[in-house]
């Protein structure tokens, strides 16, 4: 059976990133990631639509589309627009009976924005954005959480959407944690303080802060020197993985260090130093829709023994100094 990527995923349950796959038959499967470990794969063929998500499978693409590789939604507009019928984001299902939750979530100095989501995803799509901090607003029904967050937005200046690339940029230079729980403590305490709140959506009595530091593997992360614009077929990539935030990967490359791929810990003292190599984020949302199979240099063991690195794909320098590392 031949599996595509469906790009990564967060488990709220155990807090962890994952892989996601579909194969021939619509059915799914996903692999843990755990810091430390070396990741290596081969782009194969071209890439697909992933189809859309109905009933706990996958069902294939009408068009069987092919999908530019720098688009980072894995969906033709077909797809995509049946995806959508029933969106909460798209405000096509506006009569969705389930509770929300309102939100607050910090990115980095200065990146604070609000938002909604249902009560019984529950920390899942903060993990999902990549929000380093997080604390609850409120809840109550749809229409109500989406009028408090349009109140919040206009009242207290904070958007509902932040590029990934803003969040990329400041994921390696974060204050303590101390420092971004009290950002978020104030901009909270503004926030239920202010008139015009829906009736029907019921307040937090204090304010929670929930930290994705530990996480994502943030402690000790160095700058990326690099992102991934694109994968093509016959393209590898490789390497140790450091950290992981929303769908970003960071990866060590370059480097000869020896990584402990048998770790049954996301802890950050597994991760290798990073004194030799060169750090390259891949969004994992670029990876969903194509084939990918083990690098080669893995040898069939999970990056057991793996040494170096490679990116083989076009990236883009954020780093001040490149060096011709690629």
């Amino acid at each position: 059976m031949t599996w595509w990527s469906t790009g990564v995923r967060w488990d709220a349950g155990t807090g962890r990133p994952v892989l996601g796959w579909r194969g021939d038959t619509g059915a799914g499967r996903e692999r843990e990631l755990r810091y430390g470990e070396v990741l290596g794969f081969r782009a194969v063929g071209a890439r697909r639509c992933a189809g859309v998500w109905r009933g706990g499978r996958w069902v294939d693409c009408a068009e069987a589309a092919v999908l530019g590789a720098r688009t980072t939604r894995a969906q033709c507009p077909q797809c995509a627009r049946l995806d959508r019928v029933r969106s909460v984001a798209a405000d096509t299902y506006v009569d969705d009976p389930r509770p929300y939750r309102v939100y607050l979530a910090w990115f980095g100095d200065g990146l604070v924005k609000v938002g909604i989501t249902r009560v019984e995803r529950g920390s899942a799509r903060l993990l999902e954005q990549g929000a380093v901090a997080f604390a609850w607003l409120g809840s109550g029904p749809l229409m109500a959480a989406r009028r408090t967050e349009e109140l919040l937005r206009a009242a207290l200046g904070v958007p509902d959407r932040i590029p990934y690339d803003r969040k990329r940029a400041v994921r390696a230079e974060l204050p303590a944690v101390e420092v971004r729980a009290g950002v978020l403590r104030e901009v909270h305490r503004v926030a239920v303080g202010l008139p015009g709140w829906p009736e029907s959506l019921q307040r937090a009595a204090e304010c929670v802060v929930v930290d994705h530091g530990g996480v994502f593997g943030l402690a000790g992360l160095p700058p990326a020197t690099a992102v991934v614009t694109e994968l093509r077929d016959g393209v590898v990539v490789r390497g140790t993985l450091l950290a992981a935030a929303g769908p970003d990967l960071h990866l060590l490359v370059n480097s000869n260090s020896n990584s402990n791929s048998n770790s049954n810990s996301n802890s950050n003292s597994n991760k290798p130093s990073t004194s030799t190599g060169a750090v390259v984020v891949v969004d994992g949302r670029l990876m969903a829709g194509w084939e990918l199979v083990r690098d080669d240099r893995d040898n069939g063991h999970g990056g057991e023994g793996g040494e170096g690195g490679v990116v083989s794909v076009p990236v883009r320098d954020v780093s001040a100094v490149q060096g011709g590392l690629f």
